[in-house]
């Protein structure tokens, strides 16, 4: 089975499609496709890595083909069998299925081992007995060349020798390591011996302590590629000096199979960090509440905020595939999720900083329902039964008792529209000893059921309520951006600061004792409305029986799409 049935929709033609589509028509590989997603699991995926699943399972399922998802698992001391699970979780949330290519690294080891040993015969790599600050030192730099190492002229024998032994423990770690012998003097420093094993005596989360030497990535990644028989490998900007290197691995190790690095622009966003180890600083200096954090990047993070895996999709799609670095504005991403939401949402109302009206002309015990539909274009979402009765919760930046010309809203003598109840006008404000509006009083117009006037009498504003009697309490958290600069890397180059001191404070606001309609009390975590003059919001799964909490997705304005 290939994955054209769990494929994103159809993209626009990029230049990684186009070689695809070029080596299809020439039979190259006999025709096949298959690419390979290859996370190393040492943390949570993130918008990025989104971006990067698209690309890899939208090519192969356009193509008929197959993309592999393989853990390239080759560094034991910081991965975790929770990043795999975390992985594999996001990748199927996306929309993509791998069957059963599923892979890992460490499922190759003793492959690599002999790959690195053919290498020593052929005296093409040679065990360097070097600290790794000499070995750095060694390296040289982009003007000067590197030098030899003292050890590169080992025998085959010592260094098959020396190499069998670190296998077999004898040695601490950093006491040596296995480099390629390639040229040390090579304008790409990539080249100049990269080193291909090291010693780590730690316990691996698949393969226990049966290992204590592990290949370096850019060893491991190119012919693990080779042994699955990947064709297309599809890689970041980063990598693109790297790729010499992977192109001498495997033509020196004779593999059967010959794959191809291609290389394209990596996902930027502004207001962002992208890269893992700020991410884990983040969460190990407890700046957010852990991987999952809706302020986080993270797909975990996102999905947890509420958004939809179209909505991300569609998103990548749009960013598109091109060869150059660049920022995409984070406001795209809110604009693709606010357009998916507006259409799958169903509404619902929730009055987040409450103040209490009592409709004095109301009769007291008396309560009443309102049918009201879900969804104004979507009839298939059905409709609700919203209750009022005297006294209701209306916003409290919805009334002024002094309101400028242009406030529409509730003010002293002024009647408004209650959302699919009611025309109601206030009649009087209750203040407390400080002078704080703490309740305002009003009437109602019992011929406006439904929200009109049967004498065609306009009002200027429609507000959103929730009946006092029937209201939940309900928290409600407010995102912004977790940073107070477009450029939080770049800003904290230049000032030698921690990027961490550029988090904005204002990032999370809890609203404790909110007011939600009755229908909002059990709702399932995970599940998303649009609170109507609010934004879109999702249930959390810190919510419990009768304790409901919802995360902000995404306001109602949308300052991309009119800048755009």
């Amino acid at each position: 089975m290939s994955d054209a049935d769990t494929a994103a929709p159809a993209q626009p033609q990029d230049f990684i499609r186009e070689i695809v589509a070029a080596d299809v028509a020439a039979g190259k590989n006999g025709g096949r496709v298959v690419t390979r997603f290859p996370p190393e699991p040492n943390g949570y995926l993130h918008i990025g890595h989104a971006k990067a699943i698209c690309l890899d399972f939208g090519v192969a399922g356009e193509f008929g083909g197959y993309c592999n998802l393989r853990f390239d698992d080759t560094n034991p001391v910081k991965e975790d069998v929770e990043y795999v699970d975390s992985i594999k979780d996001d990748v199927k949330w996306l929309g993509f299925e791998w069957h059963e290519r599923e892979y890992y690294a460490s499922d190759y080891y003793e492959q690599l081992y002999g790959f690195a040993e053919t290498l020593i015969r052929k005296g093409l790599a040679y065990v360097d007995s070097l600290s790794a600050d000499d070995i750095r030192e060694h390296r040289g730099t982009l003007t000067e060349p590197g030098k030899d190492s003292p050890y590169r002229t080992r025998s085959v024998d010592e260094n098959l020798d020396l190499f069998r032994r670190m296998r077999g423990g004898e040695f601490p770690d950093g006491a040596h390591v296995l480099r390629a012998k390639i040229d040390m003097r090579s304008p790409n420093i990539t080249l100049r011996d990269p080193v291909l094993y090291r010693i780590r005596h730690a316990e691996h989360h698949r393969t226990g302590n049966a290992w204590c030497v592990y290949p370096m990535y850019d060893f491991a990644h190119p012919l693990s590629d080779a042994i699955e028989g990947v064709t297309h490998s599809l890689c970041t900007l980063e990598y693109v000096d790297h790729r010499p290197l992977y192109d001498w691995a495997i033509e020196h190790t004779r593999t059967e199979a010959r794959p191809r690095q291609y290389e394209f622009a990596r996902l930027n966003l502004n207001y962002t960090v992208m890269s893992k180890r700020k991410l884990l600083q983040l969460v190990e200096q407890k700046h957010v509440n852990g991987w999952d954090d809706p302020r986080m990047p993270t797909v975990s993070g996102l999905r947890r905020r509420g958004y939809t895996p179209e909505s991300i999709r569609d998103f990548c799609a749009r960013v598109g595939v091109a060869k150059k670095e660049n920022v995409i504005d984070v406001g795209l991403l809110e604009h693709c999720v606010r357009e998916d939401l507006n259409r799958r949402a169903p509404r619902a109302m929730a009055v987040l900083r409450p103040l209490k009206l009592v409709l004095t002309n109301y009769p007291e015990g008396q309560s009443e329902e309102f049918a009201v539909a879900n969804h104004p274009d979507n009839a298939s979402l059905g409709s609700r039964r919203v209750p009022f009765s005297r006294e209701i919760y209306i916003e409290r930046d919805d009334f002024m008792e002094d309101p400028p010309k242009k406030f529409f809203r509730l003010a002293p003598g002024r009647e408004v529209r209650l959302r699919n109840a009611y025309l109601v006008t206030c009649t009087g404000v209750i203040k407390n000893a400080a002078g704080e509006i703490v309740e305002l009083r009003g009437t109602y117009d019992p011929a406006t059921r439904g929200g009109d006037a049967p004498d065609g009498r306009k009002v200027k504003a429609t507000l959103h309520w929730v009946s006092a009697a029937n209201a939940i309490d309900a928290e409600i958290r407010l995102y912004d951006r977790l940073f107070t600069t477009e450029d939080p890397d770049g800003s904290a180059a230049k000032t030698g600061a921690d990027f961490t001191s550029l988090i904005n404070p204002q990032s999370l606001e809890a609203l404790k004792g909110c007011k939600i309609e009755p229908s909002l009390a059990n709702a399932a975590s995970g599940s998303r409305y649009q609170f109507e003059r609010q934004g879109y919001f999702c249930a959390d799964p810190d919510s419990s029986a009768g304790k409901p909490v919802f995360n902000r997705t995404v306001s109602l304005k949308d300052s991309w799409a009119k800048a755009s």
